[in-house]
C-alpha cells in the first residue's frame, strides 16, 4: 500500500470514528468557537481528501430511456440509510426515515421490492441486509449491515429521506445513467437561507449536499408544500440550466400519537414539577435549543411580561443545540429559573404528555421549520397553539392556531398577554379538531407522488418556469 494510500486510510477512519468525535465533543463542551472552528476543519478534510464527496455536475448527461421490455419485471425501491446506518441520534429526521421505512415495509408496494441501502466510507453504494425497525425501541436494527454491491435494472427507484452529507453522488449519477430514478426528500433549506442561525461547518456541508442532489435529481419531493415552493423558487432563481427537468413533489409527516398513550406513569419528581407550575399558566416550548427556534426571543418576551408582573410559566423542553451556549449559560443563572422559568433537557415522553395535557399553550416560536411536529403533538391532545406568523404553521394549523407577528420581543410579549386576555374569556382559538396524518398516511401521501406521478410542479431549466400539475398531494 502506498504512503498516500495509508496516510488517506488513516485519516478516514480517524475523521468518521464516533469515539473520537464523542470526546473531542466533551472536550470542547466549554469552547464552542473552537470547537466550530474544528468543525470546519474537519469538514473540508473529509472533502479534500475523499473525492467521492464533490457533487458531479450534469453536463449533457441524458435520461436514460426505459426500454418495454424491462417495465413488466419486478423492481427495487432502494431506501437510503446512509447516516441512520453509522449512527442513530434520534434527530426529527431519522425519525421521519424510521416511520417511513416501518409503513413501507408494511404496505403493497406493486411491482416495487423494499431494500434498504447505504453508502460506504469508500463510496460504494451496498444493500443493508436484514435491516427493520424495532418498534418497541424504535431503533434500527441489522442482522448483517456489509451487503454486496447495489445492481439495479432500469426502471429502479433510489429513494433518500436521508441527510447523509457524504453522499458519494458520482457513484449514483453512474448508477442514473443505467435507468436508475434517483428521487431526494428535502426536508428544508435552513443550511442555505438562515446560515446565521447554523454553524458554518453545516452550512459548507449542506451546500455541497444540495448541488450534489440538484445534480443527480429525477425527482424532489418536500415534507410540505411551503418547502417546495421555496425548493421551486430557488431553483428558477438560481436557473440551474446545468440540470434537466426535475419534478417537484411534497408529503407531510405523520404522527402516530396513541402509540404513546403505553408508556408508564410520571415518576413522584415529574408529579411534584407538575403541581409547581399548574398555580399559573403555562406556556410549552418543545425542540431542541438553537437560534432558529426562539427560544431567546420568547425569552425576552417572558421577562417583559414578568418585570410587569404578569403571572405565566414558561418550560423548555429540549437539550441543548447548536449555537445554544450563551442560552443555556442564561437559563442556568436566570433569576426566575425553577420559578417561573423551567428547562427541562431530558424529560421523558410520560412528561412530555403531561405537559401537553396540562399546560396552557404550546408556543411555536420558531423562525423557521420545515414541517412542525409540535403543533399536531399540542393538536392532538387538544392543547392551544401560540405560533409565530410564518407559512408552514399556517400550512399546518390554519384556522386552529393563535399567530403572533414576526417581528420582536416586545410585540410577542404584547401578543402572548392579548391571547391570555382571550384565553380567560374563553375566546383564544382552538387547536381541537385539527386535521393531521397518520404515519400509515403520510406514506401512503408519499407514494401516490413518488409511484403514481403526483408531482406538485416541474421544474423546466430551458424555460426557467414551471408547470403546476395539481394543487395538492392529497
Amino acid at each position: 500500500m502506498s504512503k498516500h494510500r495509508l496516510i488517506k486510510n488513516l485519516l478516514t477512519s480517524l475523521l468518521y470514528n464516533d469515539k473520537i468525535i464523542n470526546l473531542t465533543k466533551k472536550a470542547l463542551i466549554y469552547f464552542p468557537k473552537f470547537e466550530e472552528k474544528l468543525r470546519i476543519i474537519s469538514y473540508r478534510l473529509k472533502r479534500t481528501n475523499l473525492s467521492f464527496v464533490e457533487p458531479l455536475n450534469r453536463d449533457n448527461i441524458e435520461i436514460f430511456v426505459v426500454d418495454d421490455s424491462t417495465k413488466t419485471t419486478d423492481k427495487q425501491l432502494l431506501f437510503d440509510v446512509s447516516e441512520l446506518a453509522l449512527r442513530d441520534v434520534h434527530t426529527g429526521i431519522q425519525r421521519v426515515i424510521k416511520s417511513l421505512y416501518t409503513e413501507l415495509d408494511r404496505q403493497s408496494l406493486g411491482r416495487f421490492n423494499l431494500r434498504a441501502v447505504h453508502a460506504d466510507n469508500v463510496g460504494n453504494i451496498r444493500y443493508v441486509n436484514n435491516f427493520f425497525i424495532d418498534m418497541p425501541t424504535n431503533t434500527p436494527t441489522t442482522v448483517n449491515t456489509i451487503g454486496e454491491i447495489v445492481k439495479i435494472v432500469p426502471g429502479d427507484i433510489f429513494f433518500s429521506a436521508d441527510l447523509y452529507m457524504h453522499f458519494p453522488f458520482r457513484t449514483l449519477q453512474s448508477m442514473r445513467l443505467q435507468g436508475l430514478i434517483v428521487i431526494w426528500t428535502i426536508h428544508d433549506l435552513f443550511g442555505l437561507t438562515i446560515p446565521d442561525m447554523l454553524p458554518e461547518s453545516y452550512c459548507l456541508a449542506f451546500g455541497d449536499w444540495y448541488k450534489g442532489v440538484i445534480h443527480t435529481a429525477d425527482r424532489l419531493v418536500c415534507v410540505s408544500k411551503t418547502v417546495a415552493d421555496e425548493v421551486n423558487s430557488k431553483l428558477i432563481t438560481e436557473n440551474q440550466l446545468n440540470t434537466s427537468e426535475i419534478s417537484i413533489g411534497w408529503f407531510h409527516h405523520g404522527a402516530n400519537l396513541a402509540v404513546r398513550k403505553h408508556f408508564t406513569e410520571i415518576n413522584n419528581d415529574d408529579k411534584a414539577f407538575l403541581h409547581t407550575i399548574k398555580s399559573q399558566p403555562v406556556l410549552l416550548m418543545v425542540g431542541t435549543l438553537e437560534p432558529r427556534k426562539g427560544h431567546i426571543q420568547a425569552l425576552e418576551s417572558l421577562e417583559i411580561l414578568w418585570d410587569n408582573n404578569v403571572r405565566v410559566n414558561l418550560v423548555f423542553i429540549g437539550k441543548g443545540g447548536w449555537r445554544s451556549h450563551n442560552l443555556i449559560r442564561k437559563l442556568r443563572h436566570h433569576p426566575q429559573r425553577n420559578k417561573q422559568l423551567f428547562w427541562l433537557e431530558n424529560a421523558s415522553d410520560s412528561l412530555l404528555i403531561e405537559l401537553y395535557k396540562q399546560s396552557s399553550a404550546l408556543l411555536a416560536a420558531s423562525f423557521a421549520e420545515g414541517f412542525g411536529l409540535p403543533l399536531i403533538e399540542a393538536a392532538y391532545y387538544g392543547l392551544p397553539i401560540i405560533a409565530r406568523d410564518i407559512p408552514i404553521f399556517h400550512e399546518v394549523a390554519g384556522e386552529y392556531a393563535y399567530y403572533f407577528p414576526n417581528t420582536n420581543s416586545s410585540d410577542l410579549a404584547e401578543s402572548i398577554q392579548h391571547w391570555l386576555e382571550l384565553d380567560a374569556q374563553g375566546n383564544a382559538p382552538q387547536s381541537k379538531g385539527m386535521p393531521y396524518l397518520t404515519w400509515e398516511q403520510s406514506t401512503q401521501q408519499l407514494l401516490k407522488v413518488i409511484l403514481e406521478d403526483n408531482w406538485y410542479t416541474t421544474y423546466q431549466p430551458d424555460k426557467v418556469e414551471t408547470t403546476n400539475k395539481s394543487d395538492s398531494t392529497a
